[in-house]
């Protein structure tokens, strides 16, 4: 009889700790659901449902932090169409992401393309041709390859050991 009784409280043992896993689990989901919907409000914005368009929801504007002429937010150079391609790219991942990057227009449009194909990117619409144009101007190629010569002035090299 004492050996069913021990086996009894390891299971009610075991379940009590599954049941923890599970909250702690559950907490730490809801808490990243939380967190993400406040990085990301878009997200989760009014959406039409069944044939029903749900009115708008008149949201405070956010406060937009320029220095520089950089949007502090993104990091996007605050001229022409920053905006509609701080609130497109951004949703989806940090303006860092799309500041490492430089290319033409072709090149930025290859590379919506295949955020396109492969990261389930939507249709940008009319709002392509705008994005293209602020990413092919403010972040073009650069023709750096190497750092530049050192300059050295003439009688500027001497041996070693003279």
């Amino acid at each position: 009889m004492g050996m069913s009784n021990q086996n009894d409280h390891s299971t009610a043992l075991i379940r009590l700790l599954v049941m923890a896993l599970v909250l702690t689990g559950v907490a730490v989901l809801c808490g990243g659901v939380v967190v993400d919907a406040v990085m990301h409000p878009a997200r989760y914005a009014a959406v039409e449902k069944a044939g029903m368009a749900e009115e708008p929801v008149a949201a405070a504007a956010p406060v937009e932090l320029i220095e520089n002429g950089i949007d502090l937010a993104s990091g996007f150079i605050a001229e022409g169409e920053y905006q509609l391609v701080k609130t497109t790219c951004t949703g989806c991942h940090s303006g860092k992401l799309v500041l490492q990057n430089r290319a033409d227009r072709e090149g930025w449009l290859a590379m919506i393309r295949w955020m396109q194909q492969t990261q389930n990117l939507w249709d940008l619409g009319a709002d392509e041709d705008k994005i293209l144009d602020y990413l092919a101007t403010y972040y073009p190629p650069e023709d750096v390859g190497r750092r530049a010569n050192l300059a050295i002035e003439e009688g500027g090299w001497y041996w070693i050991g003279e």
